[in-house]
C-alpha cells in the first residue's frame, strides 16, 4: 500500500478551475482517513483553496495534515499545521524575470501567428503567479467548452513553446491546461515536489504513485515520467475516482 498519492488538480480531480464536486470530496475525505495525500498543479495557491480545501468539509481538521499542496508546478510548497496553512517554500521570480518572461511570450505569441487578435480574451491572459507566469490563450475566465476546443491537439501551444524554449532557455517551458503555458525557473517543474517531499516528509519514491491527465509528450506532468515512481494516465476526473475507489478497497494501483 503507498504511503502517499499525488495528483494533479485541473483535469483530474475536477474540471479546468472547477471545484471538486460532492462524490470527489467524499472520496479525498476517505483517501485522507487511510493515507496522505499531495495535490500538484500550475494553478496559484488561491486556486486550491477554491477548488479543493474549501470544498472538502472535513469534520476534522487534522485530517488537514494529511494534505500537501504544490501549487504553480511545485514552485512553492503548503502544509497545514498548527491549526493553519503554512508556506514551506517559495522559489519566486523576480520583477525583472517576470517582465522578460512576459515580453517572450507576447514575442512568440505574435511569431507564431497562433492567436488573432479578433479572438475573444475572458480575463488575464498573461498571469503572473509570484513563482510562476502562466499564458492562457483564451484568457483565465473562459468558458471550460471553448477552452478544450482551442488547441485540442496542442499543436498551437507546441509552436509557441518551441519558441519560448528558443528566447528564453534560461526558464522551463510547460504546457499545462487546456490552453495554458506555464513559465517557472529552470530545473524546477512538478518533479521538483519528488525531492521536497523527501527532503520535509521524508517519504521515499517507492512508496508513492502519481495520477494525472497531462503525462503526454510536453504536458506538464510528463516530467512525472522520468522520477522512477509509479505514474498513472487518466482522461478525467471519472477515471481518478475509479482508482481511488479502488485503493480505497485495499486494491494496488500504479505498480
Amino acid at each position: 500500500m503507498k504511503r502517499l498519492l499525488l495528483f494533479d488538480l485541473d483535469g483530474t480531480l475536477t474540471k479546468s478551475r472547477q471545484a471538486v464536486d460532492e462524490e470527489m470530496s467524499s472520496l479525498l475525505v476517505e483517501l485522507l482517513h487511510k493515507t496522505k495525500v499531495a495535490v500538484i498543479s500550475g494553478g496559484p495557491i488561491e486556486q486550491f483553496h477554491k477548488q479543493l480545501v474549501n470544498r472538502l468539509g472535513c469534520d476534522d481538521v487534522r485530517l488537514l495534515e494529511s494534505l500537501y499542496l504544490f501549487p504553480t508546478c511545485a514552485t512553492s510548497f503548503y502544509r497545514y499545521k498548527e491549526d493553519r496553512w503554512l508556506n514551506v517554500y517559495s522559489e519566486k521570480l523576480s520583477d525583472e524575470e517576470v517582465k522578460g518572461i512576459k515580453s517572450a511570450i507576447n514575442y512568440a505569441v505574435h511569431w507564431t501567428n497562433t492567436f488573432p487578435e479578433t479572438e475573444q480574451i475572458w480575463g488575464e491572459q498573461i498571469e503572473n503567479r509570484g513563482t510562476q507566469v502562466t499564458f492562457s490563450a483564451l484568457g483565465q475566465n473562459a468558458p471550460l467548452e471553448m477552452k478544450s476546443k482551442w488547441d485540442a491537439d496542442q499543436s498551437k501551444r507546441k509552436k509557441i513553446k518551441k519558441v519560448l524554449e528558443k528566447i528564453i532557455p534560461e526558464f522551463e517551458v510547460r504546457l499545462g491546461g487546456n490552453t495554458s503555458i506555464d513559465v517557472t525557473k529552470k530545473g524546477i517543474d512538478k518533479t521538483y515536489a519528488i525531492q521536497q517531499i523527501d527532503k520535509h516528509l521524508g517519504i521515499k519514491k517507492r512508496d508513492m504513485v502519481f495520477i494525472g491527465d497531462a503525462l503526454y509528450e510536453g504536458g506538464n506532468d510528463s516530467p512525472m515520467l522520468n522520477t522512477g515512481i509509479p505514474c498513472v494516465s487518466v482522461k478525467d476526473e471519472e477515471e481518478t475516482k475509479v482508482l481511488m475507489r479502488r485503493f480505497l478497497n485495499g486494491e494496488s494501483i500504479g505498480n
